[in-house]
C-alpha cells in the first residue's frame, strides 16, 4: 500500500526501529526491495536519486514505483532522494510520489532555508513529506569548496539543526555525523554523541545518510540513539553485481533474464540481511 513518509516514520518511531529507504533506479531492485520487505512484513521506502536520473528518468521510472508500491502487501513510501532543484521536485509530486527530500546542504544555511520552505509548501499540496538535509556528507557532495575542512566541522551542528527544523517545518532531517555516500574504505567512525544531542533538540525523525557498510552494531547504536531512517544502496546494488558475476563462471550464460534472475536473488539476500538489523528481527 502506498504511504507517505509522515505515516512510515511514525511506525518506526512506535517501535523503535529504522525503517529502510533502498534507491531502485530499476525495476529488478524494486522488486528485491519490496518482495524482501513483504516476507519480512516491515514498511519499506523505495527512493529514485536525482543524481540517478541519466541511468533511469524520473518520467520513466516513477509510475513504476508508484504502481509498485500500490501493489504490495506492506506500507511502502515513494520518495524521491538528494533532489537539488525544485522543478525536479515538482515532477516527483506530480507522478505521484510520497515524498521528497531537499537538499541544499551545500548552499548557505539561508538559502537551505528559504528553498527548503519552499519544497515544504509544495509537498503540502500532495499530501506529501518532505526530507531536508543540514551539514555534508561525505562521497557525492565530497568534491565541495569545503572539502579541505576538518571533517567534523562538516557535521550537523545539533542548535543549527534544531533552527532549521523549526524554520522549516521539515518531516525528518537528514543529519551528518560520520557516514559517506558509496563505499568505504576505512571503517567508518560515527559520532553518536551528536546523533543522541540532535535528537535531544529536535521531534523530527533523524535520517542516516550512506546507511551502506556500517556494521550491525553501529547500525544498532545509531537507531537506539534516534535514527528512523537508514538510506541503503551501494552493497545492495554490489550485491547484484556478485550474484550475475557468479552465475557467469559457473556456467555458459545464453539469455540476460538469467543473469537479471540471479542479480534479484543476491540483492534479496543483502538486503534481508540489513532489514533483520534495521527492524531488529
Amino acid at each position: 500500500m502506498l504511504v507517505n513518509l509522515v505515516e512510515i516514520l511514525k511506525i518506526a518511531e512506535e517501535k523503535k526501529y529504522a525503517v529502510g529507504a533502498f534507491n531502485t533506479p530499476n525495476l529488478e531492485s524494486i522488486m528485491a526491495v519490496i518482495e524482501t520487505a513483504e516476507k519480512l512484513n516491515v514498511p519499506v521506502i523505495i527512493s529514485h536519486a536525482e543524481l540517478h536520473e541519466e541511468i533511469m528518468p524520473l518520467h520513466k521510472i516513477g509510475p513504476i514505483m508508484i504502481q509498485c508500491a500500490k501493489n504490495a502487501d506492506v506500507p511502502v513510501c515513494v520518495h524521491l532522494d538528494h533532489g537539488e532543484n525544485l522543478p525536479y521536485l515538482e515532477k516527483a509530486l506530480e507522478l505521484g510520489f510520497t515524498s521528497i527530500m531537499y537538499d541544499g546542504s551545500l548552499l548557505s544555511y539561508e538559502e537551505n532555508v528559504s528553498n527548503t520552505i519552499k519544497a515544504v509548501e509544495l509537498a503540502r499540496k500532495y499530501n506529501a513529506s518532505v526530507e531536508a538535509e543540514i551539514g555534508i556528507l561525505g562521497g557525492r557532495e565530497a568534491g565541495s569548496s569545503d572539502a579541505g575542512k576538518n571533517v567534523e566541522d562538516l557535521y550537523t551542528d545539533p542548535d543549527l539543526a534544531e533552527k532549521f527544523v523549526k524554520e522549516t517545518g521539515i518531516d525528518a532531517l537528514a543529519a551528518s555525523f560520520g557516514t559517506a555516500h558509496g563505499f568505504y574504505k576505512v571503517k567508518p567512525k560515527l559520532d553518536f554523541d551528536r546523533i543522541e544531542k540532535i535528537k535531544a533538540l529536535v521531534d523530527t525523525p533523524l535520517v542516516m545518510h550512506g546507511g551502506s557498510g556500517v556494521s550491525p552494531e553501529d547500525y544498532t547504536i545509531a537507531i537506539n540513539k534516534g535514527i528512523r531512517k537508514i538510506n541503503y544502496y551501494s552493497y545492495m546494488s554490489r550485491a547484484g553485481v556478485n550474484g550475475a558475476t557468479k552465475l557467469l563462471k559457473e556456467r555458459e550464460v545464453e539469455f540476460f533474464h538469467d543473469l537479471v534472475v540471479a542479480a534479484v536473488d543476491s540483492m534479496k539476500e543483502d538486503i534481508e540481511k540489513a532489514m533483520k538489523v534495521f527492524y531488529n528481527l
